[in-house]
């Protein structure tokens, strides 16, 4: 009998330890959403930006190519506007995102064309939606965490499933430095969970309260080597004119 006692009483005691411990593992995890909220609410902006993007896509098969682009984004609103720089030879196209949708406007032609925010950027490995504001607490729930490394950093690495259709990856894997919460990698996958993706956001800039990547690297996971850098300078926060979200005023700039 006292043998029986001594083997419930050790089995109780393992399961009690093995309760704490999970305990205290699930005491010291964030809230997951908490942390998408974070990301979202600290490179969106209460007013307006503006910045130029200069982008460097690798492509084996078609060459090389730089685009620079000047931005426009005003987050309350869901509003962007890119005007085109380089090359020459597209100079004044641009893509305006409003109420409406997204607009690509082609000066040659004076035409305003329907496009999609899941559509890339400029045959880049940069998508329209990169430009936008982020919503990754709107658009994804949080389906599994694990604790990990990448580099020198410390990082919750957490997998995302989207609540809606209209975002360019039905899933990604995302991680998140445990001190700051700051998004270092991505991975966008299809809805058959076919890795399509692998973004990277090595640096960091503090604009006002907010800190957004002024480097990223995208990097196309089905054409080997190929691959985006974007870098943004010229980063302001100065109020823009109401009339730059309008297609009147893409219509005038490019004249």
């Amino acid at each position: 009998m006292s043998v029986r006692i001594c083997q419930t009483t050790r089995t109780l005691l393992i399961v009690s330890g093995l309760l704490l411990a999970l305990s205290w593992t699930l005491a010291q995890q964030p809230d997951f959403e908490e942390v998408l909220q974070t990301i979202d609410a600290r490179s969106n902006f209460q007013g307006d930006l503006s910045a130029t993007f200069t982008l460097v896509s690798t492509d084996p098969e078609e060459g090389n190519e730089t685009n620079q682009v000047r931005f426009f984004r005003r987050d309350g609103e869901d509003k962007f506007l890119l005007l085109i720089l380089k090359p020459e030879t597209q100079l004044g196209q641009g893509y305006l995102n409003i109420e409406d949708g997204l607009w690509f406007y082609d000066p040659e032609s004076r035409q305003f064309t329907y496009t999609s925010l899941s559509e890339s950027f400029e045959d880049s490995d940069a998508n329209n939606d990169d430009f936008g504001a982020s919503s990754l607490a709107e658009d994804y729930d949080v389906v599994s965490s694990s604790e990990g490394t990448l580099g020198n950093f410390e990082v919750w690495i957490l997998e995302l499933e989207a609540t809606n259709d209209e975002v360019t990856y039905p899933f990604q894997k995302i991680w998140v430095t445990q001190k700051d919460n700051l998004l270092l990698k991505s991975e966008g996958y299809s809805l058959t969970q076919r890795l399509l993706r692998t973004s990277f956001f090595p640096s960091y800039a503090r604009v006002g309260d907010n800190i957004i990547p002024d480097r990223m690297i995208f990097v196309d996971a089905l054409v080997a080597d190929k691959m985006t850098e974007i870098t943004i300078t010229e980063i302001t926060t100065a109020a823009i004119p109401d009339n730059v979200f309008t297609k009147a005023y893409v219509e005038r700039v490019n004249r």
